[in-house]
């Protein structure tokens, strides 16, 4: 069925249809639309059953339905509105009848550039709280104090502003402190879903940054926020404390590579940093090993993607020696370290570069060293040996090779 069928179909009915959310959004920022997403006003949901019996039903506060349009399937809700009556996206009383207007619909949505429709079939726009000026100026604000009712819009305002660029208005910031009681109780996968989609921001940093302003970053990431005030030697760091230095290590990481987990991993390198006694300070001694202790604290707290943990831990425990590593068999157990960590070579000269601001050879070179030691396998070694003996033969027979690699540099 095609867009015009489907509509024809609603205002043949007797009602009207809108384009709402995001793919109105990415239109006047000029950027492809992920998802077409529908509201319908003045229709029950058994006449919409009626004229789409095709149509699946996912939602169960509220009903939200899958149609086949164009090809795809896209969301088509009723208009409604909302009234807070407990804690958390679910604790609300909706109202959901044909009475209820697009603009209300509207109302409820967390921000302006989210609060515009385009009505079909005629295309004509509906910005009632302003969002089309916001999306030119930039700017990021709540369409009204429903911005509180789902604790998880703060997170999204600050992930929305990594992710276009844009400025988060101090009324907006307003309301993202007063979700911070709720944040507290709202369930870790919601705010696993936003970190993933920011650290796939341009700019990873500037959620942080905008949670650090709310008010919210101790909040949502301790360990990060933990980072802030800790000091660091000034001939090493000019660029501040561990916080100002985490930052900018993940902008930079971000803008050599789209890979999430290398990006997490370059958020995590120094955390241990965030446990440092305060009278050690701008010292840092032993942060690879209490920032394996943070990592698994902020895992025990909010379950991480095991392909984000096991990369994150290697370049804790690795990020400091790496650079100075001399010793042929050192070298040739990082290099296999790095494989097994889940990390490309490519992946962990990122980091390191980022961190160090240059690379040691043998990582610069560590694709070839890397493939000259796999060359030789265990199938190679001699009968006579058997189990564990087989393990330390192939070390040995790796890391001979490798030191003849780098004699020849």
């Amino acid at each position: 069925m095609t867009e015009a069928v489907f509509v024809e179909r609603i205002r043949s009915a007797g009602a009207r249809v809108f384009r709402v959310g995001g793919c109105v959004r990415d239109r006047f920022r000029g950027v492809p639309a992920k998802d077409v997403d529908y509201v319908v006003t003045g229709m029950t949901e058994e006449r919409l059953c009626t004229l789409f019996p095709r149509a699946e039903k996912i939602g169960k506060a509220f009903p939200v339905y899958h149609v086949r349009v164009d090809g795809a399937r896209r969301e088509v809700a009723f208009a409604r509105r909302e009234r807070k009556t407990g804690v958390g996206y679910r604790g609300f009383a909706v109202v959901f009848d044909p009475s209820v207007t697009i603009a209300e619909d509207l109302y409820r949505r967390d921000t302006t550039m989210n609060a515009m429709a385009i009505e079909l079939p005629e295309g004509v726009l509906l910005d009632p709280y302003g969002g089309q000026a916001d999306l030119a100026a930039g700017v990021i604000r709540a369409v009204s104090e429903h911005f509180t009712d789902d604790p998880v819009r703060a997170l999204r305002a600050a992930r929305q502003a990594a992710a276009f660029g844009y400025a988060v208005e101090e009324g907006t910031l307003s309301y993202m402190r007063a979700c911070a009681e709720e944040l507290r109780a709202e369930p870790t996968e919601r705010l696993m879903g936003e970190l993933r989609r920011a650290l796939a921001a341009q700019r990873p940093s500037v959620f942080f940054r905008v949670l650090r302003a709310a008010d919210l970053l101790a909040v949502t990431f301790p360990e990060i926020a933990a980072l802030e005030g800790q000091t660091q030697p000034t001939e090493f760091h000019p660029e501040g404390d561990a916080l100002a230095h985490t930052l900018a290590m993940v902008d930079a990481v971000a803008c050599e590579t789209a890979e999430i987990k290398t990006r997490f991993a370059a958020l995590v390198h120094d955390l241990g940093k965030g446990l440092t006694p305060q009278e050690l300070l701008p010292h840092h001694y032993g942060h690879e090993r209490t920032g394996l202790d943070a990592l698994a604290a902020w895992n025990a707290r909010m379950t991480l993607p095991h392909d984000w943990r096991k990369a994150a831990a290697f370049v804790i425990r690795e990020h400091m020696r790496a650079p100075r590593l001399t010793r042929p068999g050192k070298i040739a157990d990082l290099l296999l370290g790095i494989r097994a960590s889940g990390l490309s070579i490519e992946e962990f000269n990122i980091i390191i570069r980022a961190d160090h601001g240059s690379l040691p050879d043998y990582l610069a070179h560590g694709t070839a060293y890397l493939a000259a030691m796999h060359a030789i396998t265990g199938r190679a070694a001699p009968s006579a040996l058997s189990g564990a003996q087989i393990g330390v033969w192939l070390r040995e027979q790796r890391v001979r090779i490798l030191k003849n690699s780098l004699l020849e540099q």
